[in-house]
Formats: structure tokens, C-alpha cells, sequence
């Protein structure tokens, strides 16, 4: 293994914690054939210029990492896991920025990855509306074959609890993609009044205006507004979740015959 490999790993974990480090190591690998140690110091040091606020950069090594713990969680590698990360990173970044992540990627791959220490970094850098939609993603990539391994749901419970993620917004995002099957990709309409429920975190007892005010939190809660920092691109992708949220009230006020 090159030496500029480990040196691109000691310099992000010096500057940007486990993140940096495996951000680092990957980087590592893509200057490993020329020795050029001078790239990467200047990549990481424009990279921490800004401190420690969260962008757009740092979300996707963040959704790159915490895919390689999700993918490997049931000791397989599948093809339809891989299309699914590549064709996210592909409409998140743009082609070329995909390319860098999707090496990044396969180096993570090969790795042990302390999930907690990540989830931490993670937890401390970015808002609960970006953790969120952090979560919403890893639940596409273990859903990317239409059935989630209980491995992998552990794996993601696990991700939830180190980001203070609640078990009701576990469950609520769960339940756009497990009740509903393949109709939780996008562009898909039905959820299901049991799947809707579940969504807006409330019980089938619950009353009218229950109902509604479950989901004006809901609403607030995963507007795409709240990941505005990370661009429009994720803005975009958190629209999904949020058209799932009203489904759902669609969903209940039909069942119940609400206006």
C-alpha cells in the first residue's frame, strides 16, 4: 500500500477528525501514482478554510462512508447497491465529483469503519434536518434490491442512535420505503393507510386534530428549506421525503373522510 495513501489519511484525520481521515486515505489513492503530497496538503487546507461548518462536500464523503457500513452490513456487495450510490452521487455532484466518490468509495469498502466515531463527527457538524436526510438516503441504498436485510436495519438503527436520530423518525422514514415496496422510489404514489400512520408518527387512534397537528410538525420538520446550506441539488432530494409526508395525510384524511 503506497506511502501517500497513509499520508493522505494522517493529514484529514489531523484536520477534519475520522471524516477527514478516511476522506484523506481515499484521496491518498488517487494521488498514489504521482507522489504528489503537495495536492493533497492544498485540497485539505482549502477544504478547512471555512472551519467547521458543514457543506456540501463534507454531506456527500459523509453519505459515501456511512454507505460503505450500510452496504457491508450483511457481508455481501450488491450490484444494485452500487448502481443505486453511483446514480445518487451522479444527480447530487455531477459526473465528475461522482467519479472521485465512487473511488472513494471502494477504498472506504476495504476498510473497517468505526460507525460511531463518524456518526459523532457527523452528529456535531451538521443540522438534524441534514442528519435526516442522511438517513432517508442510507434507507435507498439498503432498499436499492427492494428487500432491507435485518442486518442492514440494524446497521441503520445504529447510524440513527449515534446521529440522534429518535426511533419515531427511524420508523417514520422506514415506512416510505418498507410498506410501500417498490413504490418508495420516486415518483410513486401509493403508501397505504398503515405505511401512512407510520409516516406522520401517530397512531391509528389518534384523533382529527391529531392528525393535522402531526402533520404541520412533520411538514416543518422535513421541509427541504432545512437542508437549503447543502445546495439545491439536496433540496431536491429532500423534496421526496417531504411529497412523502403529505401522501400520507392525503392518505389518512381519505381514510377517515377528513376535509
Amino acid at each position: 500500500m503506497g506511502f501517500i495513501k497513509w499520508l493522505g489519511g494522517g493529514i484529514g484525520w489531523t484536520l477534519g477528525g475520522p471524516i477527514g481521515a478516511l476522506a484523506g486515505f481515499a484521496l491518498g489513492a488517487l494521488f498514489d501514482t504521482s507522489s504528489n503530497v503537495e495536492s493533497i496538503n492544498q485540497t485539505f487546507n482549502q477544504q478547512n478554510q471555512q472551519g467547521q461548518r458543514t457543506q456540501a462536500g463534507d454531506f456527500g464523503m459523509s453519505m459515501v462512508i456511512l454507505s460503505a457500513s450500510v452496504m457491508k452490513a450483511d457481508n455481501r456487495i450488491m450490484r444494485s447497491e452500487l448502481d443505486f450510490v453511483k446514480a445518487y452521487l451522479v444527480q447530487q455532484f455531477g459526473v465528475e465529483k461522482a467519479k472521485e466518490l465512487t473511488i472513494a468509495l471502494k477504498e472506504v469498502l476495504n476498510h473497517d469503519i468505526s460507525v460511531r466515531q463518524v456518526c459523532l463527527q457527523i452528529r456535531a457538524n451538521m443540522t438534524h434536518a441534514m442528519r435526516l436526510q442522511l438517513l432517508h438516503y442510507l434507507f435507498g441504498v439498503a432498499y436499492a434490491d427492494a428487500n432491507a436485510h435485518k442486518s442492514e436495519l440494524n446497521m441503520l438503527n445504529t447510524i440513527a442512535r449515534y446521529l440522534g436520530i429518535s426511533q419515531k423518525d427511524f420508523h417514520s422514514i422506514n415506512a416510505m420505503f418498507s410498506y410501500s415496496g417498490s413504490s418508495s422510489r420516486p415518483g410513486s404514489s401509493m403508501l397505504g393507510v398503515s405505511a401512512s400512520y407510520k409516516i406522520l408518527e401517530i397512531s391509528s387512534k389518534a384523533t382529527d386534530d391529531e392528525v393535522k397537528k402531526a402533520y404541520r410538525k412533520m411538514a416543518v420538520k422535513y421541509h427541504p428549506d432545512k437542508v437549503a446550506s447543502l445546495g439545491e441539488e439536496f433540496q431536491n432530494a429532500a423534496k421526496e421525503k417531504f411529497q412523502k409526508v403529505q401522501q400520507a395525510y392525503e392518505e389518512v384524511k381519505k381514510s377517515r373522510g377528513m376535509n
